[in-house]
């Protein structure tokens, strides 16, 4: 799981606030001490510590030993890490620190968040466990993708796009706040679109056996589904994909999160890719009739998943504008 370990936020106390300073303030790797291995993927990992200074436990992610001296592997985390810290807004997560270690290598420091993915409360919908359906009703849902969207709204004002639009790189805190993780495969204006997840990733099937996924941390229970959300154009392996491509990706999402169903999935990832890129699926509220559907969410997810960037919404504040309208 990115960026949390499961645990619920602590309590604040006199003994933490009020400690004075280290007599010599630790700077570096000295500052985080109590590392615990939270998640690991591809040629990440990711641990939660403690920050001697600020007295808060924050999540560290770095290259794991073996990458430590791909030079790739390193350019690709620091823009990560500088990504995600110059997309400074409420779906984001705030970095607080970027540093590099003779043995940990490159290393970015992050607020570490309680809660769930998206994918772990839609699992639980559909096996019908009441509590999370009461929970998470239609309009709390399409709340929680509206929140992905504004993250997404603002990198692409800046423009960055995400390109790894999908249900666990949304997540959702224990006090209802919706950020939106993972931006490892992010596209920046004016960078060589050399590193797009078309050749990175694999589907992971359905027998839960584990499959790779090159840039993004994984964690146990998780499904390395990219492939699931890609855009046609990604898959074809355009080279000047727009945020549109990430508008096709967020229609995905919310149809799975409206239906609790996946509209592409095939027996395989070409079979997969297929789908994508010439199936036409049935609106949500026709392939899931008793969920109470409104038509301004079908007509929402049939406009961001079409074939051609042209006929979608042509920025994400009008698909935004779109989810709020209620009709």
């Amino acid at each position: 799981m990115p960026y949390t370990d499961g645990m619920a936020e602590s309590l604040i106390v006199l003994s933490a606030t009020d400690a004075d300073l280290p007599r010599n303030i630790p700077a570096g790797m000295e500052r985080y001490t109590g590392f615990r291995e939270m998640a690991a993927g591809g040629c990440s990992r990711l641990r939660s510590c403690y920050d001697r200074v600020t007295g808060r436990t924050v999540a560290m992610k770095s290259l794991k030993i073996e990458s430590l001296f791909d030079r790739r592997e390193r350019r690709r985390l620091l823009r990560e890490a500088r990504i995600t810290a110059q997309l400074q807004h409420p779906n984001t997560v705030p970095v607080y620190d970027i540093g590099e270690d003779d043995k940990e290598g490159v290393y970015f420091i992050m607020k570490r968040i309680s809660g769930e993915n998206l994918f772990e409360i839609l699992k639980r919908i559909a096996r019908g466990d009441e509590a999370t359906i009461a929970a998470y009703p239609i309009d709390r849902r399409l709340e929680i993708v509206a929140g992905a969207c504004q993250a997404l709204a603002y990198a692409h004002a800046r423009g960055v796009i995400h390109r790894d639009v999908k249900p666990e790189n949304i997540w959702v805190g224990n006090f209802g706040e919706v950020i939106l993780l993972d931006w490892g495969v992010a596209k920046v204006w004016g960078a060589a679109d050399d590193e797009s997840p078309v050749r990175q990733s694999t589907l992971k099937p359905d027998d839960g056996t584990e499959s790779q996924q090159t840039s993004t941390l994984t964690g146990g229970g998780q499904r390395p589904g990219t492939p699931l959300y890609m855009s046609p154009e990604q898959i074809r392996g355009n080279r000047t994909i727009d945020e549109r491509s990430d508008i096709f990706s967020a229609g995905v999402c919310l149809y799975e999160t409206l239906a609790v169903r996946e509209p592409f999935r095939g027996k395989s990832v070409d079979e997969t890719f297929a789908n994508i890129t010439g199936k036409e699926v049935d609106p949500p509220s026709v392939v899931s009739p008793q969920a109470g559907i409104p038509e301004f969410a079908d007509a929402t997810v049939m406009r961001a998943m079409q074939k051609k960037p042209g006929d979608r919404f042509q920025s994400m504040r009008e698909m935004l504008a779109a989810i709020r309208s209620e009709g």
